[in-house]
């Protein structure tokens, strides 16, 4: 798995700050930018996230480059709706070897691993056998509509592989650019980096605080998990080691 963050709004801590404070100010932001000192920032940012007034965070965003993740784990970061996302297309990439994710459960089992892996040596084989019927069939009828031969093969590949693509399981890997702000930075946070989360998606929204931490360190320094600031909210499917997860997220 890769994460990396591409881009970020310009001094994220700075700019909340100063649109929070123009909340409760008589001035404008220029007066309110001259008094602004790190000290005044730590401070005040503390604050704002100890009373819950989230609004001024949706003005900072973070957009992040995320590889080596499976169609599992995407299909559960698009839940979170207020973001924006851009993912590698099945329907217009032709996979000629797809990659694909091996849960760790299944990676350490060498009997599991290996109908693991044939399974995924048999949907390759089945794809590359569906592009191929799909193509030629594809391919004549474009031909027998007057298409030139490049522009038949062009778009009879694009047809082919559209259906094709059905066969691919929800290991296959993806690659994805997605955008949020930090309010729903904190939502995602707080749901994903929790122990009952899946393996996959909480790994990536560690590494994902990780890098956080150490852009906006006062923004992010007591997100993780709801327990790290409370109690768990998971009542019953509570996973029971809240003195761990809260230590691991102190030391992140």
């Amino acid at each position: 798995m890769k994460v990396k963050i591409l881009s970020h709004t310009p001094e994220p801590e700075k700019v909340i700050s100063m649109a929070a404070k123009l909340c409760y100010s008589a001035v404008g932001v220029d007066e309110i930018e001259k008094n602004l000192t790190e000290e005044s920032v730590n401070k005040f940012l503390n604050m704002l996230v100890s009373i819950g007034h989230e609004s001024p965070l949706e003005h900072v965003s973070f957009t992040f480059a995320v590889e080596g993740i499976s169609r599992a784990c995407s299909h559960q970061i698009v839940r979170h709706r207020i973001a924006s996302y851009s993912q590698q297309s099945q329907r217009y990439v032709k996979l000629d070897q797809f990659e694909y994710i091996i849960p760790h459960e299944i990676n350490e089992i060498e009997e599991a691993r290996e109908l693991f892996i044939d399974s995924m040596k048999k949907d390759q084989e089945v794809y590359d056998k569906l592009v191929d019927i799909l193509f030629e069939k594809h391919y004549n009828n474009l031909i027998k509509n007057g298409k030139n031969e490049k522009e038949a093969k062009r778009q009879a590949e694009k047809k082919a592989i559209e259906d094709a693509r059905y066969v691919f399981p929800n290991a296959c890997e993806t690659k994805m650019v997605f955008t949020m702000n930090i309010r729903t930075l904190y939502n995602f946070l707080n749901h994903r980096c929790c122990e009952r989360a899946q393996w996959e998606i909480r790994d990536l929204s560690i590494e994902m605080l990780r890098q956080l931490r150490q852009i906006a360190p006062i923004l992010f320094k007591n997100i993780g998990p709801n327990c790290i600031q409370g109690p768990c909210p998971e009542g019953n499917m509570a996973c029971g080691n809240i003195i761990q997860v809260r230590e691991k997220f102190k030391n992140l």
